[in-house]
């Protein structure tokens, strides 16, 4: 493979640390005391999936999420968190890349009617795809350090 610049490991590394800092800004920007102590996160997708066209996602977010809109609110807050630094720094980079497309996966799922989301999304997801099966904890990572993953 040729490359500008960098070598390929190093381009995926890159790829790898975008994909975390985006992970990171989307952590960043939410209103945690609105999530946390208001609900609004939550409250705002009960919405949405309460409007779904597809029954599966109405009683999947009923079924799962409604019951318990305090832990979810935290558990969506802080596994951005967690996906943008393991992302970043390259610590269980695999682990990050399967549970971030999950998380990307989900939103596409449930946004589906939402097309300004959609692209964040699908790119998300696509970036976690490339960067899975192109390994690319090989490079500037703890995973690498620690010859984790080989």
């Amino acid at each position: 493979m040729q490359t500008i610049w960098l070598s390929g490991a190093e381009w995926l590394a890159v790829l790898r640390i975008g994909l975390g800092l985006w992970w990171l800004e989307s952590w960043r920007h939410k209103d945690k005391k609105g999530w946390f102590e208001r609900g609004t996160g939550i409250a705002w997708a009960a919405d949405v999936a309460g409007r779904h066209r597809w029954g599966v996602v109405r009683t999947g977010f009923r079924r799962v999420v409604e019951p318990r809109p305090k832990a979810m609110a935290y558990l969506v807050v802080y596994a951005e968190l967690a996906l943008g630094l393991g992302l970043v720094t390259g610590f269980l980079t695999p682990v990050a890349l399967v549970a971030g497309l999950l998380l990307n996966l989900l939103y596409l799922v449930l946004m589906i009617h939402d097309w300004a989301e959609q692209g964040q999304n699908a790119m998300m997801a696509l970036i976690s795809l490339v960067a899975l099966f192109a390994m690319a904890w090989q490079t500037w990572s703890v995973d690498s350090a620690l010859g984790l993953f080989p």
